[in-house]
C-alpha cells in the first residue's frame, strides 16, 4: 500500500497529536481558510482553485480501513520513538477505529468552500471545515495539513490570471483587443513540467494555469481535468517544439539544413533560434533562404476553406529579453511585409504564418517590460506568446499568506478563539447586509475589522463572524459532508468564472484572414 493512498499518513506530527492537546469536553473545532494578503505590490485578489481535486483524490468515500490503521500505527510508533525503543502511545487508534466502527471509515467533517474559480479579495475567507461527529474533534485539525496543499493549485492559478490581465492590458494598448486572434488565453503557454517538484505537481501547476490559458506541454493535466474536473475534451493544447538541444546536434554548419527539416515534417511548429546567432539565424535564414518555404507551407486559402490550422512558425527565443525580442521582431516584419498591416493604434502586426515565442522566463517581473517596449517601438503584442517555465513557479505559500486558522471550539459551550475572524463565518457581498440598528448589523461595525464584520480592501465582500451571517446570503457552499461529495465543478464552468473583464474563450483564427 502506497502510503500516498493512506489518509492517517497525510498529515504532520504535530497534528497527529492533537487528538490530546485540546481541552478535556471538547466536541467540536471549526476553522477556516484565507488569504492574509500577497508580498506582490497591487496584487489584491486570488482566485480559489483546487479543492476539488484533493477532496476526490484523498477523502472521498472510504478512506480508512483496517489494513490503513495498521500501517499507520506501525509507521507512528517508529516515528515517534527514539531510534531504540518505539513509542506507540502518541497514535491516537482508538479514534480511528472509531471512524471505522461507526462511519464505515468515512471521515465526519464538513466542508463549505467557495465555488472553484471565484475570484474574491485577500483577506477573504475562502472555505471552513468543521467536525460533525462530537468524539472525532480531533480530526478537524488533522485534516488541514492536507488541505492546506491547495494553497499551490491557489497560487499558481491566481499568478496565471494576473500574467493574463497584464497580457490583455498589452493588447488594449497596442489596438490587438478587438482582433479576433488577439485572445489572451493563448498568448502563455505552461511548459513548468521539468521544473516542478513532482509529477503531481507538474499536473497540478499545468491544470492551475489552463484555467486562464489554453497551452500547456504537461499532457498530465488533460487527465486531472478530465477525472476530477468533468471535462469532456482536451484542455491544454500544444504544438511541436524544437529546443536548443536539437539544433545544436546538427552543428554551427547544419543549422539551416535542421531548420529546413523542420518545416518539411510539421505544420504550426515552433524551432529555437538563437542556438548559435541569433540575429543571423532569423535574417538569412527565416527571412531568406527559407522565406519563400514559410510561406508557401502556411496553405492559408485552403485553412480559411477547411477552418483548419494554418502552418504558423513560431520563431522560439529562450530568453525574455526585450532588446532581443524587438530586434527579432523587425527583422521579421522587414522579412515578411506580405499581409503586415496596423492596428488603430498603428502598431505592426506580422502575417499569419510566423509569429516569436519566448519560451523562458516569462513571468510578472519580465512580461511587463516586454510589453511596454512593444508599445514604444510601434509592434503588436498579438506578434509574441511567452512562455512560462521554471521563473513561474517561484512562489510558495506566502506569496498570498494562505492559512488555517482555528475560530472556534465547542465543549460544554461555545468559546470564540483566534486574533482575527472569531466564531462561525459566512462570506456575503457586501451590499447584501442592510447597515442599520434594526438588522443585527450595527452601523458603527462598518469598516470595524476587529469586531464581527471583516470587510475586503475594495469594499465589495465582508467576512461576517461570530455566526451573525445570513446563510441564505453565503458565498460559501457544502462541498463536503462524511465522506461524500456534495457538490461538483466542471472546468468548463471554473474557466468561465475565473475569466478576465471582456476575456474571450471562444474564438477561431482562421475568421480574421477572411475579413483581410
Amino acid at each position: 500500500m502506497s502510503f500516498a493512498d493512506n489518509i492517517i499518513l497525510l498529515s504532520d506530527s504535530a497534528k497527529a497529536t492533537h487528538w490530546w492537546q485540546y481541552p478535556p469536553g471538547t466536541q467540536y473545532v471549526y476553522s477556516y481558510f484565507e488569504s492574509d494578503g500577497s508580498d506582490r505590490e497591487g496584487w489584491e485578489d486570488v482566485v480559489f482553485f483546487g479543492l476539488q481535486y484533493f477532496l476526490k483524490r484523498y477523502l472521498t468515500g472510504q478512506v480508512i480501513t483496517k489494513e490503513k490503521i495498521e500501517q499507520a500505527g506501525k509507521i507512528y510508533a517508529q516515528h515517534f520513538g527514539n531510534g531504540i525503543h518505539e513509542n506507540p502511545g502518541r497514535f491516537f487508534k482508538e479514534g480511528w477505529e472509531y471512524i471505522l466502527d461507526t462511519h464505515g471509515g468515512h471521515l465526519p467533517i464538513k466542508i463549505k468552500a467557495l465555488p472553484e474559480g471565484q475570484v474574491v479579495p485577500t483577506n477573504t475567507v475562502l472555505m471552513t471545515v468543521v467536525n460533525t461527529d462530537p468524539r472525532c474533534y480531533w480530526l478537524t485539525s488533522f485534516v488541514e495539513s492536507l488541505l492546506t496543499q491547495v494553497w499551490y493549485s491557489i497560487t499558481m492559478c491566481t499568478v496565471s490570471r494576473m500574467m493574463k490581465l497584464c497580457i490583455q492590458r498589452g493588447h488594449e494598448e497596442t489596438g490587438c483587443e478587438k482582433l479576433p486572434m488577439a485572445v489572451p488565453n493563448f498568448q502563455l503557454h505552461d511548459i513548468g513540467f521539468q521544473s516542478a517538484s513532482s509529477v503531481e505537481s507538474a499536473a497540478l501547476n499545468a491544470l492551475s494555469h489552463l484555467v486562464n490559458f489554453t497551452g500547456s506541454d504537461s499532457p498530465i493535466a488533460n487527465i486531472l481535468a478530465s477525472e476530477f474536473y468533468g471535462a469532456t475534451e482536451a484542455t491544454g493544447y500544444a504544438k511541436p517544439s524544437v529546443i536548443p538541444s536539437t539544433i545544436i546536434t546538427w552543428g554551427p554548419e547544419g543549422e539551416l539544413e535542421a531548420m529546413r527539416n523542420i518545416l518539411d515534417h510539421h505544420g504550426s511548429v515552433s524551432c529555437s533560434s538563437d542556438s548559435f546567432d541569433t540575429m543571423t539565424t532569423c535574417q538569412k535564414y527565416w527571412g531568406e533562404a527559407l522565406r519563400d518555404k514559410i510561406i508557401d507551407r502556411c496553405h492559408l486559402e485552403e485553412a480559411i476553406a477547411k477552418q483548419a490550422e494554418i502552418g504558423q512558425l513560431y520563431v522560439r527565443l529562450e530568453r525574455c529579453d526585450p532588446d532581443e525580442i524587438v530586434g527579432v521582431l523587425k527583422i521579421l516584419l522587414e522579412k515578411f511585409p506580405e499581409m503586415v498591416f496596423s492596428t488603430g493604434t498603428g502598431h505592426k502586426v506580422l502575417p499569419p504564418y510566423v509569429r516569436v515565442w519566448v519560451a523562458e522566463g516569462g513571468d510578472y517581473k519580465s512580461i511587463p517590460p516586454v510589453l511596454q517596449r512593444l508599445k514604444e517601438e510601434g509592434i503588436a503584442t498579438v506578434n509574441l506568446r511567452f512562455g512560462r517555465g521554471s521563473s513561474q513557479l517561484k512562489a510558495d505559500r506566502d506569496t498570498f499568506k494562505l492559512n488555517f486558522k482555528c475560530s472556534e471550539v465547542v465543549g460544554s459551550e461555545a468559546r470564540e478563539v483566534g486574533t482575527a475572524k472569531k466564531g462561525k463565518l459566512t462570506l456575503q457581498k457586501a451590499d447584501s447586509i442592510d447597515l442599520d440598528s434594526s438588522s443585527g448589523y450595527p452601523a458603527n461595525s462598518l469598516g470595524d475589522n476587529t469586531g464581527f464584520l471583516h470587510f475586503s480592501k475594495d469594499g465589495k465582500y465582508v467576512t461576517i463572524a461570530s455566526g451573525r451571517g445570513n446563510p441564505e446570503k453565503d458565498l460559501l457552499v457544502d462541498v463536503f459532508e462524511n465522506g461524500q461529495l456534495l457538490k461538483e465543478y466542471t472546468f468548463s464552468e471554473i474557466r468561465q468564472r475565473a475569466e478576465v473583464p471582456n476575456g474571450k474563450w471562444c474564438v477561431n483564427p482562421p475568421e480574421y484572414y477572411k475579413k483581410g
